[in-house]
């Protein structure tokens, strides 16, 4: 099967987490766009969305899904969305899209976290994908430098301005072996918004799409 068809599968898949008539938390990326076409497709009704970006708010409401913003809610039953790496225990990278920020947020608000992905995601440790981080643009230069002291390579994203009007730095040669430290720590730096380690807010269940089919990692046990 090719990575576009594996995408489809586990977009498709995911409807099995959504709940008639509730609010759904819907990510951002490829393989979303795959969830979303097959939620409208399903002619499944629900109450509504609250999207991480605006790539995903355009898709939906394009299809007729009714969009809502994460202020109207105090919590959500599932969020479905994407991972550029994701590890055995749920831990992601998120934010190649770049929108980890709105991402982090909306998976805060679930109870759930659904994160549908092809085979090629899993890994044994975090780090092989350049780890996102969105900075405000004045610190950009002086969290790079803190990367380096730490062995890692970060580079601004060529012409990307968030949803957020900040900057995204891709940070190469890291090897995130205590994601949750890491991530609790890098979110502190002054200038940091957001590090697209998903540690506190890591999967609850990976849908992952493999050439025999859906393969479920449950996290939870």
């Amino acid at each position: 099967m090719t990575q576009d068809e594996l995408k489809t599968l586990v977009g498709q898949a995911a409807l099995n987490y959504v709940t008639p008539g509730s609010i759904v938390g819907v990510g951002t990326g490829s393989t979303v766009d795959k969830f979303i076409d097959a939620l409208a497709a399903s002619g499944m009704a629900i109450a509504g969305a609250v999207s991480s970006s605006q790539r995903s708010t355009e898709r939906m409401r394009g299809l007729g899904i009714k969009i809502l913003e994460a202020a109207e809610v105090t919590s959500l039953p599932v969020y479905i969305d994407g991972a550029d790496e994701i590890d055995q225990a749920g831990t992601m990278i998120k934010g190649g899209g770049a929108a980890l920020t709105r991402e982090k947020i909306v998976a805060d608000l679930a109870e759930r976290f659904v994160c549908i992905a092809d085979e090629s995601k899993l890994v044994p440790v975090l780090g092989g994908f350049p780890l996102p981080v969105e900075v405000i643009p004045m610190a950009a230069a002086q969290i790079a430098r803190r990367f380096a002291a730490m062995g890692g390579q970060a580079t601004l994203r060529a012409g990307c301005v968030t949803d957020n009007g900040c900057q995204i730095l891709d940070v190469r040669g890291l090897q995130i072996r205590e994601p949750a430290a890491f991530e609790a720590e890098v979110s502190q730096w002054p200038g940091v918004v957001t590090v697209g380690v998903f540690a506190r807010n890591r999967a609850s269940v990976c849908l992952l799409g493999t050439a025999e089919g859906v393969r479920t990692l449950d996290f939870t046990a």
